[in-house]
């Protein structure tokens, strides 16, 4: 055999052996178990565009079934506040909920699904995927053993359902109202008695008394529920939640596992959920308000400036004392505040105009 051809078949033989792990790791195949904070049936959240489901058919499908991912509602297999520490351990590979449910593991979880008074759904797109905020956390989660994603928006919510009108701060006090987040400290600060419930337990409470005010999502999703049947004042200004995240959470070591493309395929069908869901919600919100107010007799109506006022420094004094606590609540605090200023004058130009005189509203 010639000296060149020698040389090229052992070229060519190096290469096959280089090449060999790479091609193996592609034709690798996944197969994972996703879990959620809401129930199987959950819409938005478990089906429907942009849900859970929706999320765990487009990796499979874009993967060309590479990741296959089994859903779980909860309580089908841990229940559904266990999601957190189920992923962070490796016991199932991701998890599906709101980042604000954890904030007992850390202050700073309460920024990546909304903040009272805060960024709206345009605005804190800017910030999570070219303001740092996905950069802050994935770094607040990561001794967590989390990589987090956004996956889904509800854009706006609500204030909620109350039996009785609030004309006042002082119409708050006593109130027993179902509310999660850090939304629920800043009632408690006026004297409500906020409390979480599964959304299931949410109609039934209000319907016996044994809440007296009661906060979901938007229009649609609560008048699937039936809230509009046992409460007929519906408080609009959604003070609380300007634009509230869907968290997709994975393990890191399983995400480590995923060769670059398939990591790839899963952040882009995490960003279209984002998009897909809230651009979902706009329209069946739009159709069940108008269903509400026409036909249900519901009175929809922004919260007194007195009230929203008292909510307002009642906010701050909390968000100020979490980030007097802890470096890392404040580093992320400064960073989504410092982009909510600028959003604020760009908002001046952009927003403002198009709703006081192109909608004129």
């Amino acid at each position: 055999m010639r000296r060149r051809e020698f040389t090229k078949l052992a070229l060519a033989g190096a290469a096959g052996t280089i090449a060999a792990p790479a091609i193996a790791r592609a034709a690798e195949t996944f197969n994972w178990r996703m879990t959620s904070f809401y129930g199987p049936n959950a819409y938005f959240y478990s089906t429907g565009p942009g849900s859970a489901k929706d999320l765990a058919k487009r990796i499979e499908e874009m993967s060309n079934g590479r990741i296959k991912i089994q859903f779980y509602g909860a309580g089908e297999l841990i229940p559904a506040n266990a999601g957190f520490d189920a992923v962070s351990s490796g016991t199932v590979e991701m998890n599906y909920a709101n980042s604000y449910f954890w904030t007992g593991k850390s202050f700073a979880a309460q920024y990546f699904t909304a903040v009272p008074f805060g960024l709206n759904y345009v605005g804190f797109n800017g910030w999570l995927y070219d303001g740092g905020g996905i950069e802050l956390w994935r770094e607040v989660y990561d001794k967590f053993n989390l990589v987090p994603f956004a996956c889904g928006n509800a854009g706006v919510q609500m204030t909620g359902w109350f039996r009785k009108p609030i004309e006042k701060p002082e119409d708050l006090k006593g109130l027993k109202m179902r509310i999660p987040g850090l939304a629920g400290r800043v009632y408690k600060e006026l004297g409500v008695n906020a409390m979480l419930l599964a959304p299931g337990d949410i109609f039934p409470a209000l319907e016996r008394g044994v809440i007296d005010a009661a906060e979901f999502v938007g229009p649609y999703l609560d008048r699937q529920l039936g809230l509009h049947k046992v409460a007929k004042y519906y408080y609009t200004t959604g003070w609380h939640e300007m634009a509230t995240t869907s968290e997709l959470v994975l393990n890191k070591a399983a995400w480590a596992k995923l060769p670059p493309d398939l990591q790839a395929i899963v952040e882009n069908a995490c960003m279209a959920c984002n998009t897909r869901g809230e651009a979902w919600l706009q329209k069946v919100n739009a159709e069940a308000m108008h269903d509400l107010i026409k036909n249900h007799g519901v009175q929809a109506q922004p919260l007194p400036d007195s009230v929203i006022e008292a909510l307002r420094a009642a906010n701050t004094r909390i968000l100020d004392e979490a980030v007097a606590k802890d470096p890392v609540t404040r580093k992320v605090h400064d960073s989504y505040m410092a982009y909510l200023a600028t959003y604020k004058q760009w908002a001046k130009y952009s927003e403002k105009p198009y709703y006081d005189t192109i909608l004129g509203i």
